[in-house]
């Protein structure tokens, strides 16, 4: 038992000088820290002074403002033509009345011959098992497309389609002579 009171008195002891020794360390930290604040001095680079402002003035006084309302109205003038230059050519497709070979399309036509009628080119198109007979002038196609030119093995349109901006134009396509398979 004296063994064991002998042990908790050296711990109790232990204990004491350790708090006394935390202690005076925590003063030395504060102290040190202190100092090091005092000596250290922020090194900040100075920022450069802006540069002075020099306005310039317009030199173009004859030519249009880019700002004004002219130039919007010339541009959207201008617009409005294109878009009018491209309804006209839509315009007298869409008014008229449609004919049998407008219902397909093109690729699943094929010419299968030509013949001259009356002094006039005729060309012999089959759809599906119907064969049909169209001159010059005739529409083909689901893209307003008019037979312009039918020479002995090709029948050329001329057809009305929208580009990639939505503008209407006008292209060439052709029916070319298909050969038998055996």
């Amino acid at each position: 038992m004296i063994m064991k009171l002998f042990k908790t008195a050296v711990l109790l002891c232990s204990i004491g000088l350790l708090t006394a020794c935390g202690s005076a360390s925590r003063d030395e930290l504060t102290q040190w820290m202190a100092e090091q604040k005092a000596q250290t001095q922020p090194q900040v680079k100075p920022v450069n002074p802006p540069k002075p402002f020099k306005p310039e003035n317009y030199k173009r006084f004859s030519e249009l403002d880019p700002f004004s309302k002219q130039k919007l109205i010339m541009v959207l003038n201008k617009d409005t033509n294109q878009a009018s230059a491209s309804g006209a050519l839509i315009a007298p497709e869409l008014a008229r009345r449609k004919e049998p070979l407008e219902e397909f399309p093109l690729d699943t036509m094929t010419l299968v011959g030509s013949m001259v009628r009356d002094k006039q080119p005729v060309a012999l198109i089959k759809v599906g098992p119907l064969l049909y007979q169209v001159r010059p002038g005739d529409h083909l196609g689901q893209n307003y497309g008019r037979i312009v030119k039918i020479v002995e093995n090709e029948v050329i349109l001329r057809e009305i389609v929208q580009d990639a901006v939505g503008e209407w134009i006008e292209r060439t396509a052709s029916l070319l002579l298909q050969e038998r398979s055996k």
